[in-house]
């Protein structure tokens, strides 16, 4: 005996389904702009549709059936709007509200035509998650897919059965006798409906989290000004560089590089000009430098450069060449021009005996420092004394 399931009650716990992860998206909303309000508003606007749903003979038609499938409609629509303001884009206002206007059009004009009416819902409705998926997968799929391949599968459940079912209605293949009638056919498609809003809204917050949790990530190590490693990077890498070069033998150099006149930058263009500065030496910086080096910002307007397996001689050039890129090339902030001078210290050894990456650091910090009190925009070095074996 094929399962049959009361209508009504299945129509009631749907909107209860959306109501609860409406509410569970509202309460984990993200500081950021992430889609999760207009998800939010879209399964609000879902759980009204199927209290109207329900309410099939005891509300007038024009709500139970126009307003209602208005709503679906809209609920597909801040689905689209949702994912187009997680990929950062701009809500394309025309592609949400063209099917929403199609679809109260058509349910006006054919209110007394249940098959047409579920002819059209299952041709809008497909048309409206095909969107959807689209910019969520185009032109490149999310760096986290979790929750991605969640969401396209709940979505691409209600595009199949929706379009069967209009396909079905169109070829006179399933009973017609109304919403609110019992038959497995019906069972079926709103025991998907339930599921399908819990797959899609799960994984709309699994995109959150994974997208939260790789932005942690990567601000735990990198500064989040510059994009530079920052501090705690730098020493996580010295600690490995160097145990890595004690090993080998090899040299290894670290660069202490200081913005001339920070300060001044600061009081005369403000502060915004200040970390436009940050950046553009950062930039700079990051293009002179190969595969295996690092540059990090190790605090205020001072810059760490890593170079593994880098002679002293190797890199004081290498300081030189960074100082008069720098010095030729100016910050360009709000149609100003900033001159942009850096002075460095450079420490290089030959790693034949035990080092700790405090001495590398003083070392370096000591040549800058001679380097700043010289009058600036110049290179000095400081070779690291060798301690032999014992």
């Amino acid at each position: 005996m094929p399962l049959v399931l009361d209508v009504p009650t299945m129509l009631l716990m749907i909107a209860a389904a959306s109501l609860a992860m409406a509410a569970s998206l509202a309460a984990a909303r993200p500081q950021r702009r992430e889609g999760t309000g207009l998800w939010a508003l879209g399964l609000v606007m879902h759980a009204v549709t199927y209290v109207l749903y329900a309410m099939r003979g005891r509300v007038p038609d024009w709500a139970s059936i126009v307003l209602s499938n208005m709503l679906l409609a809209g609920t597909f629509a801040m689905a689209l709007g949702a994912v187009c303001q997680f990929r950062g884009r701009a809500l394309p206002w025309g592609r949400m509200l063209a099917p929403v206007v199609a679809m109260t059009a058509l349910y006006m004009v054919f209110l007394d035509d249940y098959r047409a009416r579920i002819m059209v819902a299952g041709i809008l409705a497909p048309v409206q998650i095909s969107m959807v998926l689209w910019v969520l997968w185009r032109p490149q799929p999310l760096a986290q897919l979790r929750g991605a391949w969640l969401f396209t599968v709940g979505l691409s459940l209600q595009f199949v059965l929706l379009a069967l079912r209009g396909l079905l209605a169109a070829m006179h293949a399933i009973p017609l006798d109304g919403l609110m009638r019992s038959s497995p056919m019906q069972s079926f498609v709103f025991m998907a409906a339930f599921v399908v809003v819990i797959l899609a809204s799960l994984g709309f917050i699994l995109m959150a989290k994974d997208r939260a949790d790789a932005d942690n990530r990567y601000f735990a190590v990198h500064d989040e000004l510059t994009g530079a490693a920052n501090r705690r990077a730098l020493i996580q890498a010295l600690d490995r560089d160097l145990a890595r070069a004690l090993r080998s033998g090899e040299s290894y150099a670290l660069l202490m590089l200081d913005i001339d006149h920070f300060k001044v930058v600061n009081d005369t263009h403000g502060h915004r000009a200040g970390d436009r500065v940050l950046c553009h030496v950062a930039t700079v910086l990051r293009a002179r430098l190969r595969a295996q080096d690092l540059i990090g910002r190790y605090g205020g307007e001072e810059f760490m450069l890593l170079l593994p397996n880098t002679t002293l001689d190797g890199a004081a050039a290498l300081a030189e060449t960074l100082r008069e890129v720098m010095e030729q090339s100016p910050c360009l902030h709000e149609g100003r021009s900033i001159a942009v001078t850096v002075s460095i210290g450079v420490c290089g050894t030959q790693m034949e005996s035990i080092q700790d990456w405090d001495r590398l650091i003083q070392a370096a910090d000591q040549a800058l420092y001679r380097a700043k009190a010289a009058g600036r925009n110049r290179v000095e070095c400081a070779d690291l004394p060798r301690r032999s074996r014992t």
